[in-house]
């Protein structure tokens, strides 16, 4: 039997007065699970209000099913709320004040016993670990990673780009909502979630050797990978959401 662990977490980190991250995992009565990382944005604190929309409308929506059901209806399930969750963005921008540019980003996994999804939009990240090797999922919807893509820049210019946060994707930016999806290898042994906030204060082999230490439980593994971000200088919310699938014997 394979039994699973879950531990998600944010932090405003070091620099930012109030956090615009929301986060959460869930679990239906048929034990799939739904992990979720939003980061939002726009002014007047409205970026927590598009997260906050996101992770409420998607939560809301898996814990009403009892199953997701095939992973074709299970993806069909994703676009189908993350285009429901993007006009219900669009539509609190319009009628609220001061909420130009309200948006998130979003990365969003669904885990069954014989599939595992993932989509995202924006820049929050989607890793798999699998024979404890971290592999990244997803890929940045930013200004500079399709300058990456065309050749006119090289990844080590990307890192410290003026314009490295110029998002080209996020929930709210467009009626017309661009999500990408992920058919993500069964086999993985673990599923990790984040926000930037993790992903430009540490490498991906510098979350891999959290991740695969021994030692530490999967609560302490996200509580350390966030302090480490602060002790880097914590310059932006840093939000984990973690699931761990171990073997065990049948009782």
């Amino acid at each position: 039997m394979i039994n699973t662990k879950t531990f998600y977490l944010t932090d405003t980190g070091q620099v930012r007065s109030h956090n615009e991250d929301s986060v959460t995992i869930l679990k239906n009565s048929n034990d799939e699970y739904l992990m979720i990382v939003a980061d939002g944005m726009g002014g007047h604190r409205k970026g927590e209000v598009a997260s906050s929309l996101t992770v409420t409308h998607l939560g809301k929506r898996f814990t009403e099913s009892s199953s997701v059901g095939t992973k074709l209806d299970a993806i069909n399930w994703l676009k189908d709320n993350i285009n429901e969750i993007n006009s219900e963005i669009i539509d609190y921008g319009e009628k609220n004040e001061n909420s130009k540019g309200l948006g998130t980003t979003l990365v969003a996994a669904i885990i069954t016993k014989e599939f595992i999804i993932m989509s995202n939009i924006g820049d929050s990240s989607g890793y798999a670990m699998k024979n404890n090797k971290l592999h990244k999922v997803t890929k940045p919807h930013t200004l500079v990673n399709l300058l990456v893509d065309a050749g006119n820049i090289t990844e080590e210019e990307a890192k410290n780009h003026p314009k490295k946060n110029v998002l080209m994707r996020a929930l709210g930016a467009t009626e017309k909502c661009e999500v990408d999806m992920f058919d993500v290898d069964n086999d993985s042994e673990a599923i990790l979630l984040c926000s930037d906030g993790l992903t430009n204060m540490l490498t991906d082999d510098q979350i891999e050797k959290v991740l695969l230490t021994d030692e530490l439980t999967i609560d302490e593994k996200v509580i350390k990978l966030i302090k480490k971000c602060n002790a880097r200088g914590g310059n932006d919310n840093i939000s984990i959401a973690y699931l761990v699938r171990e073997s065990g014997d049948e009782a």
